[in-house]
């Protein structure tokens, strides 16, 4: 693992005087300053109501290091999980770190061919399955070519590989301080990419890239007093990127195995949550819960909001309704690109995602990769303080991201279509592979889609572009009906292109019972355009 990191290009800018205090040695401090203060709430576990104390964290995470560096693990060595949100998976994650480890966390929804991929790829020397996910282990544990036996190890069932518990694993392994030295070089994590675009690709982040991350969050109030629910995956950036900060300043993480709008609600109340970090959807099914206006949310500070645009009436909704301001944060999982919306500060600019954060870049360059003003539209590039190392085994992947800007510096490319206004704020159009090509017409379903999304009837919606033997492409309407509503399809094309330019028009409308989505509430497009395709 070392020598291919070493071989990788750092893009993200340096600083000579930079010193990194790692996550590891971080925590360390908590055990003793702040011992009997909750470290995590566990929504699924019992005991003690589900609290853990930092003492107990901490020497559970110590117990882990100090047995993966028993068992081999070097500075980083991979070590790849399996499960959803629990206390046991956080302690795992924190342990990898403090081992000096480079953790590697998987989908639960990835198929098992996929999975099995991933795990190869990312040369995995341990693999640590939940029970919730053990079904899954049964299907790819003959295709895993890198993982002994002996080091699948079940958090909370006995896998028939090794018929190993974590605790089984641990045995006498002693909860001692021992946490790795580590440079900002060293891997932190490797994060797959969902797969929606084709093979997953694994985004190795080193920990200058987190350790940055982690402070400039800290500066949002994601920090020793922050009381965040986490109720997005462990495997997904989005989580990360607000949990990590939370653990690293000493605050506490309310952790949910699974999302579900009333108990969110009700974790909020009981825990006097200060802090989430929100998918768009999850804002939505929120605010409609029936009993919403019934909770007492007062205790929130902040809410974030990441991996789509959030829409400006959701977030005039949420701010009219949910104590607490919403910051949107955009940003790529590998890094580069990284703004910021504080729709307190700014609310005649929701419809944007904000303004780059301290120290990062945007600029919007043209087909040919030349740079375009202010007011025109083309693909947004990027380039911040956290930047990737690279794609794990994929160099030419990870150089075909790079944009070299005329002074030379390198930039990451989004792969999102935008444009930024006289003020610096940007607003995003669409993937640049789901813009719509129709007579030689550029169409962007959020345009589109916001149209829709006005109708009364139409509670969700996505636009996609199907053939078409006159224009090459049109783009057709996919709506979800609210309840009751009878609406036709008609009914609702005609009203949408009434308010629609000529080259918007949509071809046509069908109705959905719901549109796909990952777990972090993206619409998966590809799916929906295949069977016209294909």
């Amino acid at each position: 693992m070392n020598d291919y990191v070493k071989t990788m290009a750092v893009h993200a800018p340096l600083n000579p005087n930079e010193s990194l205090v790692s996550i590891g040695e971080q925590i360390q401090r908590f055990a003793s300053s702040q011992p009997d203060k909750i470290a995590l709430i566990d929504d699924a576990l019992a005991e003690h109501k589900g609290r853990v104390s930092w003492r107990d964290l901490v020497t559970r995470v110590n117990r882990i290091a100090n047995r993966l560096r028993e068992g081999g693990l070097k500075t980083g060595d991979t070590v790849a999980g399996l499960s959803e949100n629990s206390a046991e998976y956080v302690a795992l994650y924190l342990g990898v770190l403090t081992a000096g480890g480079c953790m590697v966390p998987l989908s639960g929804m990835a198929s098992g061919d996929t999975l099995a991929l991933m795990v190869n790829d990312c040369d995995a020397r341990f693999l640590f399955v939940s029970a919730k996910n053990e079904a899954l282990l049964d299907e790819i544990r003959d295709k895993l070519d890198k993982v002994p036996h002996s080091t699948r190890i079940g958090l909370d069932f006995r896998p028939p590989d090794s018929a190993l518990t974590l605790d089984d694993w641990l045995a006498d392994a002693p909860g001692t301080p021992n946490p790795a030295k580590l440079a900002l070089d060293d891997p932190f994590n490797i994060i797959y990419s969902s797969g929606t675009t084709g093979t997953p690709k694994g985004i190795l982040h080193d920990h200058r890239f987190r350790y940055r991350q982690m402070l400039r969050m800290g500066t949002y109030g994601l920090d020793g007093v922050a009381v965040n629910l986490v109720s997005t995956p462990l495997y997904s950036n989005t989580t990360l990127v607000s949990a990590l900060p939370t653990l690293f300043h000493g605050g506490t993480l309310v952790l949910m195995a699974k999302f579900n709008p009333l108990r969110f609600l009700e974790l909020a109340q009981e825990h006097r949550v200060t802090h989430a970090m929100l998918v768009p959807v999850q804002y939505q099914r929120i605010l409609a819960e029936p009993d919403f206006d019934s909770f007492d949310l007062s205790s929130f500070k902040l809410k974030l909001s990441t991996s789509a645009p959030l829409r400006s009436d959701v977030i005039g909704e949420a701010m009219a309704r949910w104590p607490g301001n919403i910051r949107e944060v955009y940003g790529l999982t590998e890094g580069g690109i990284s703004t910021t919306l504080d729709c307190r500060e700014f609310p005649d600019k929701w419809d944007s995602v904000g303004r780059p954060t301290e120290g990062a870049e945007v600029r919007i360059i043209d087909e040919d990769g030349h740079e375009l003003p202010r007011g025109h539209i083309g693909e947004i590039v990027g380039r911040a303080g956290a930047m990737m190392r690279g794609y794990y085994h994929r160099e030419e992947q990870t150089a075909e991201m790079l944009w070299t800007s005329p002074e030379g510096l390198a930039f990451y490319r989004s792969g999102d279509m935008g444009k930024l206004d006289t003020d610096g704020f940007l607003y995003i159009l669409d993937r640049r592979k789901d813009m719509i090509i129709s007579g030689g017409f550029n169409i962007y379903a959020v345009d589109l889609e916001k149209v829709l999304l006005e109708h009364p009837a139409v509670a969700d919606a996505a636009v996609i572009g199907i053939p078409s033997e006159h224009w090459g492409e049109t783009p057709l309407g996919l709506v979800v009906r609210r309840a009751d509503e009878a609406a036709s399809k008609a009914d609702i094309m005609e009203w949408a292109n009434a308010r629609l330019g000529k080259t918007q028009r949509l071809a046509g409308i069908e109705f959905r019972d719901e549109l796909p989505r990952s777990t972090i509430g993206k619409v998966l497009k590809r799916e929906l355009r295949a069977p016209y395709w294909d």
